[in-house]
């Protein structure tokens, strides 16, 4: 049975509709990626769902007891209330009243302390002799709903997502109001994830997550037995969980069921039907017309042939229309980036080098002995766990930090360019316009031009000052700035931070083509995989060269955890007698376990093999299908061996 059925949703926004006719679906192990441009309406549809916003029309039906857990990107301080806990008439709602992580976590699970309530009520009342079914029956549902979400360990399950985001155990006290905003946003998706939700509703859940809780993330949405409905600009994590799709455009939706990839696939058919019955109704419609205008004054039969195929057009007209109705709808783009890089100057061979590079902050030890060299003209990725130093070494590279030891130098002619998180480059003295135009030199009608392409368009956002922009608005302004500066070696500090799905494959296209040099830091494993030719990680204060771009990367990356996972036993050793001593009694077959290892192992090769086909194709269906069920068919293989070896240990 459907989690929620949603029938001809209507929202309007100052009596004007922003969608109307939504319907759709969601079914427990349905992941829909809820695609559109933006101020389509997918964050107000989510908060619909939540019931935290109005609808002007339609029905919402939901499945009897279905709990709706929500993740958007308001601080994560506004409707917390602690398990058990009774909101005071005079509290703030944004006042964190002194919560730790800990509590804000667990205050998303408010139903589950009822359920123990009630099961500890339920089982005082059995104990004073009160077994009549009703009492009976009331028991089992709670004890169900429990054991579902793991439990009288429900708590050690939801603290344990904390973890896999990138929390330490002794953030678990903190008070909230001592963490930074990206870690808010964390802890409100770890609040949504930690409740055991039958619907999840997730908006922009891979903001602030680095590759390591990404990778975590798709596990655990993949795992959940809850539908779940996301917005997400990650290309990569779109294709590695959803499994349908729901777009809104233009007010309207379309739902199709198939994963990412196959829906962009779908659209382009869609679109490349449409034009092709546009065109041929078009051709009939004249071959039509130029038989009214030959025979409607002639004889009275064809002067009634003439009259009948005026009809005709009259039908063709409107099924012209809808085509290109169709047509609009599927070929209509918002607003989006313009990138078109300069064509930049020359510079020697070797762009960067650095030797027994030592990298420190506040005492913490980020890189130890690190050596490189990029040279001209290739394409890098950085990658690394959040706070392993890639922002630290970027700036070392460019000289605005010094290092703890070593050397980092910029080559012959190297001219670069910095893009960085914080957006320290901008000229903050003026507006938009006198710092694009004091920044790059352009002449006023080239950077309003330039200007344009950026999204601010007219006096009002030119003169804007920098200093009031909003965080989106400055990463616009600085990508403006790089695209303009004709450098030849481009430094990008997560580049598409704030940037829509189209603008990241605009971006995307346009660094695949630039023909200087890059060194680029993103946790967009789709741009790190289509932009980057060789990858630089940092593990454990080390720098390790990978050739290939993302998906090479994690083979490789697996591969080694494979051999250091490897037993170090000799394999003679492996064949000599063992003294003869009295068994323990087996709590499960040995064989099983040996035989599932060697199943998984045989599955991981196959998915490194097809990643490695993906790096080199992205848009080969066929080897994005078997990859997703060679994933799947790996997941099922360690869900099964961990439920064996755990009946193992007793």
């Amino acid at each position: 049975m459907a989690v929620v059925i949603a029938s001809s949703l209507r929202k309007e926004l100052a009596g004007d509709p922003l969608f109307d006719g939504v319907s759709f679906k969601v079914e427990r192990r349905d992941r829909v990626a809820l695609a559109g441009p933006n101020g389509a309406g997918k964050t107000t549809l989510l908060r619909a769902l939540a019931g935290e916003t109005s609808l002007q029309g339609g029905e919402l039906a939901f499945q009897k007891g279905t709990r709706v857990a929500l993740h958007d990107q308001r601080p994560p301080l506004e409707h917390a209330t602690r398990p058990g806990d009774t909101p005071r008439a005079n509290d703030d709602p944004a006042e964190p009243r002194g919560f730790t992580l800990r509590e804000y976590i667990l205050s998303g699970a408010a139903d589950l302390v009822a359920l123990e309530d009630e099961l500890h009520r339920l089982e005082q009342a059995m104990a004073g002799g009160a077994h009549d079914q009703a009492t009976l029956a009331r028991y089992a549902s709670a004890q169900a709903r429990l054991e579902h979400a793991g439990g009288y360990a429900w708590r050690d399950r939801a603290t344990a997502v904390v973890r896999g985001l990138g929390f330490a155990d002794v953030d678990l006290d903190r008070p909230l109001e001592t963490f930074s905003g990206g870690e808010l946003t964390r802890a409100s998706l770890a609040r949504s994830l930690g409740g055991d939700p039958d619907l999840l509703l997730l908006d922009e859940p891979t903001n602030h997550l680095d590759v390591a809780s990404l990778e975590w993330l798709e596990r655990e949405l993949q795992s959940l037995d809850a539908g779940i409905i996301l917005v997400a600009h990650d290309r990569w994590f779109l294709e590695a969980v959803c499994n349908a799709v729901l777009e809104l455009e233009s007010g309207r939706s379309t739902y199709f069921a198939g994963p990412w990839h196959a829906w962009r696939l779908e659209k382009a058919s869609r679109l490349h039907a449409a034009t092709t019955a546009a065109t041929r109704v078009g051709r009939d419609i004249e071959r039509l017309e130029r038989f009214v205008a030959r025979f409607r004054a002639s004889t009275p039969k064809m002067a009634r042939k003439a009259q009948a195929k005026l009809t005709q057009i009259g039908r063709l007209e409107k099924e012209q229309a809808k085509a290109k109705g169709e047509i609009d709808l599927l070929s209509r783009r918002g607003r989006r980036l313009g990138f078109e890089f300069l064509k930049p100057p020359r510079s020697g061979r070797t762009v960067v080098e650095a030797e027994g590079l030592d990298l420190a902050i506040g005492g913490r030890v980020l890189l130890e002995n690190a050596v490189f060299a990029v040279e001209r003209g290739e394409h890098v990725g950085l990658v690394g766990p959040n706070g392993s130093g890639k922002t630290t070494l970027l700036e070392t590279i460019l000289d605005r930090r010094e290092p703890q030891a070593g050397t980092a130098r910029l080559g012959h002619g190297v001219e670069a360019a910095y893009f960085s998180q914080q957006e320290l480059e901008l000229d903050e003295r003026g507006s938009v316009l006198q710092c694009v135009q004091t920044m790059t030199g352009l002449q006023r009608p080239d950077a309003q031009s330039l200007l344009g392409r950026f999204l601010f368009s007219g006096w009002t956002e030119h003169e804007k000052p920098v200093a009031v922009l909003s965080g989106g608005e400055r990463r616009r302004l600085a990508l403006a700035v790089v695209v303009a500066s004709g450098a030849n070696f481009l430094v990008l500090d997560e580049p598409t931070n704030h940037l829509d799905l189209e603008s990241r494959e605009a971006l995307e296209a346009a660094l695949e083509a630039f023909p200087g040099t890059i060194l680029l830091v993103s946790h967009d494993r789709a741009l790190l995989d289509a932009v980057a030719e060789r990858t630089l990680a940092i593990e454990d204060r080390r720098l390790v060269s990978n050739d290939g771009g993302w998906a090479e990367y994690v083979r490789r990356r697996e591969e080694r955890l494979q051999a250091a996972a490897a037993p170090a036993e000799p394999k003679q050793a492996r064949t000599k007698p063992r003294p003869e001593r009295p068994a323990p009694k087996p709590r499960a077959a040995p064989t099983e376990l040996e035989r599932l290892e060697s199943e998984i192992a045989s599955r991981e090769a196959a998915v490194a093999e097809l990643e490695r086909r993906l790096a080199e194709d992205w848009a080969d269906v066929e080897t994005l299908a078997a990859h997703r069920r060679a994933r799947d068919e790996l997941q099922s293989l360690l869900e099964r061996w961990e439920t064996v070896f755990e009946r193992a240990q007793g």
